[in-house]
C-alpha cells in the first residue's frame, strides 16, 4: 500500500487563518527538567492546517464534528485538477473542469497549493462562492476539499454544511497529482465543536 500523506504539519509559527487561534506547542513535563517523561501541551484553534468542518460552524445550533458519519471521510475521492483557474470557483468556472460523473469525493487541485510555501496566511486563494457550491452538492457530492484554509465563502459553506457535505480544508496537494485515489481522513471527535484538525492520506487507485 502506498499512501500519501497530505496533511499539513502542525508546528509553532504556521499559517492560520487570521482572527483564528495560532499554535502553541510546549513542553509543561521535561526530562531534561528531571522529569522521568516528555510531555507536551497544545493549544490550537480547530480550523488549523489540514481540518473538516461541522454544520455548526455557519449554522447556529448545528452538529459538531462528533456527529460526522465516518463513512464519508474514507472511500474512493478524485483529486480535481484546478490549477488553470485564477479566480474563486463559481459555476462557470466549475463547469470548466473535467468532475467525474457519480463522484461523492472531490479534492480540488488550485494554484493554492503553492501558498503552503508561504510562511504567513494570505488572503489571496481561491475559493469556492455559492454558485459554484450549488451544482456540486445537487449532484450528490458528499465532501469537498480545498488545498487551502477555506473551502468557500459565506454562501458556499451553508449550501455544503446545510447539506450534508463535508468541507475537507487545508490539504496539501503539491505532491499530488489528479486523478482516483481512496481518501482516509480521521478527524479528532470534538463534541460540539465547528471544526477538527484532521490526519488525511490518499492512496493511489
Amino acid at each position: 500500500m502506498r499512501l500519501i500523506d497530505v496533511t499539513v504539519p502542525i508546528r509553532n509559527g504556521m499559517p492560520v487563518y487570521d482572527r483564528n487561534p495560532g499554535v502553541h506547542l510546549e513542553r509543561a513535563r521535561s526530562i531534561a527538567d528531571g522529569d522521568i517523561v516528555n510531555i507536551s501541551r497544545l493549544d490550537l484553534g480547530v480550523h488549523t492546517g489540514t481540518h473538516v468542518d461541522a454544520p455548526v460552524h455557519f449554522i447556529e445550533g448545528g452538529e459538531g464534528t462528533e456527529a460526522i458519519d465516518p463513512a464519508i471521510l474514507v472511500g474512493e475521492a478524485h483529486v480535481v485538477d484546478a490549477t488553470r483557474l485564477h479566480a474563486d470557483i463559481d459555476a462557470a468556472a466549475l463547469a470548466t473542469l473535467e468532475l467525474p460523473r457519480g463522484a461523492e469525493r472531490l479534492i480540488f487541485k488550485t494554484p493554492n497549493s503553492e501558498l503552503w510555501n508561504l510562511d504567513s496566511f494570505t488572503r489571496d486563494f481561491i475559493r469556492f462562492v455559492e454558485s459554484g457550491a450549488r451544482p456540486l452538492m445537487e449532484a450528490g457530492v458528499r465532501l469537498v476539499g480545498i488545498d487551502y484554509l477555506s473551502v468557500g465563502d459565506e454562501g458556499a459553506h451553508r449550501v455544503f454544511l446545510e447539506n450534508g457535505v463535508v468541507p475537507l480544508e487545508g490539504v496539501d496537494l503539491r505532491g499530488v497529482d489528479p486523478g482516483r485515489y481512496r481518501l482516509y481522513c480521521l478527524p479528532l471527535k470534538l463534541v460540539g465543536s465547528d471544526g477538527a484538525p484532521a490526519r488525511a492520506l490518499l492512496e493511489p487507485l
